[in-house]
């Protein structure tokens, strides 16, 4: 079914004009593949692949990383576009590099345009898998496809922009080596995993210390680094962040970063017991979650440091670390707010009632969020049926998980 002749030479179609949707492009073409497409959804991609044609998209930046992997340069596009059906047809790998909370929307264009054959990589997977397995048994799509996650993207980069206007430029803070994956069902887990290689955009995890294969896709969520580390560091480095510009750091507000600025020991010790109730939780329902000591999470890198530079990156709070100078968030309104509560921090509050596991410290951070922002995130945040599971019983979710038996509500 997945020759690997056919793989090398597939069109790659990338779904997604932000920042990674951008990078992973750009990353593929300068990594060899040929006929790469890159496509965004309206009323998006009218200011997202404006002049992309015309411009391509040049990497550049830091690329931090233990190997030294670097990847510079111009790319140009086979296709820019806003129609998904001429982004995917005959393409065997597609990514879908986009936030959660634009899942839906996309998945409702992608699901009636898809091919038997094709492998869909979901950057990160933020429970993408489970949402697009439940759009297609809405649609009633039958095609026979490889779906699956990874716990993060390959790379921390942003869109550089000038004056409020996107450059063509994209800007690599570091390039992963290592990252988690997983195809829902488990049953086709090799095949997912395998398939990364031929996409220029795992070069530095490829070429790196591989992929890592986790226990389901449920895996892949509580692997996710962003909600622990965005969210403690956001929420409660608040007073610096909204300050930064005006009392502290110059006047340059754009200079913050809650790596260099705002982590801390007492921050860390809130991040390790965010962590634990995570790990309790994929304890009961029987799944696996990528593991960390607590000396990790005593860094200004905290636990996205061994992605990019293995265990042992340790960078001390008496230090300073200029690297991530300018990485933000500059506003409590940000995706490290608005999309790692109510889908992340959700979905384990969310799973904590329905399995018997406290998670206050989880908790604490839905509520302060919302207050902070005016939102109930409570009331907004993602839920376990919008994500097909919430009726299954443990039993049921791991045979789902595992082997792709569905039992309907």
């Amino acid at each position: 079914m997945f020759s690997e002749e056919e793989l090398k030479n597939s069109p790659v179609a990338v779904l997604g004009g932000g920042a990674v949707g951008k990078t992973v492009a750009a990353d593929c073409v300068l990594g060899g593949n040929k006929d790469v497409r890159l496509f965004d959804i309206e009323p998006y991609a009218s200011a997202t692949l404006k002049d992309v044609e015309k411009t391509g998209i040049t990497l550049k930046g830091l690329e931090k990383n233990k190997y030294g992997f670097k990847r510079t340069g111009t790319a140009h596009f086979n296709l820019v576009t806003s129609d998904i059906k001429e982004a995917v047809a005959g393409s065997r790998l597609i990514i879908v590099a986009i936030p959660s909370v634009a899942h839906d929307a996309f998945f409702e264009q992608l699901v009636p345009v898809l091919e038997d054959g094709q492998i869909i990589h979901i950057i990160p997977d933020n429970y993408g898998s489970l949402k697009l397995r439940k759009k297609m048994r809405e649609l009633h799509s039958d095609k026979r496809v490889i779906i699956g996650g990874w716990s993060s993207a390959p790379y921390g980069t942003r869109v550089e922009t000038e004056g409020g206007v996107m450059t063509s430029e994209c800007w690599l803070v570091y390039r992963a080596l290592t990252l988690r994956g997983a195809a829902l069902p488990s049953t086709d887990q090799e095949i997912f995993l395998n398939s990364s290689k031929y996409l220029g955009c795992f070069d530095s995890i490829t070429q790196g210390d591989g992929p890592t294969s986790g226990n389901t896709v449920l895996d892949i969520g509580f692997s996710n680094v962003n909600p622990v580390l965005h969210c403690p560091g956001t929420l409660l480095g608040v007073g610096v962040m909204e300050n930064w510009g005006v009392i502290f750091g110059g006047n340059d507000k754009y200079t913050y970063s809650i790596y260099s600025h705002a982590y801390c020991k007492s921050i860390a010790e809130v991040q390790y017991a965010f962590f634990l109730e995570e790990v309790e939780l994929a304890e009961k329902i029987g799944v696996g979650i990528q593991k960390y000591p607590k000396k990790n999470f005593l860094s200004r890198t905290s636990i996205l440091g061994p992605e990019y530079m293995g265990d042992d990156c340790i960078v001390p709070f008496d230090e300073q670390y200029q690297t991530a100078y300018g990485t933000g968030p500059f506003s409590i309104n940000n995706r490290y707010i608005t999309e790692d509560i109510p889908v992340g921090c959700h979905i384990y509050h969310e799973l904590g009632k329905k399995y018997g596991v406290k998670t206050p410290v989880i908790d604490s951070m839905i509520t302060l969020a919302s207050v902070m922002t005016g939102q109930d995130f409570y009331e907004k945040g993602l839920t376990l049926e919008e994500l097909g599971i919430g009726h299954l019983t443990k039993e049921q979710l791991l045979d789902y998980l595992n082997n792709g038996v569905y039992i309907e509500q």
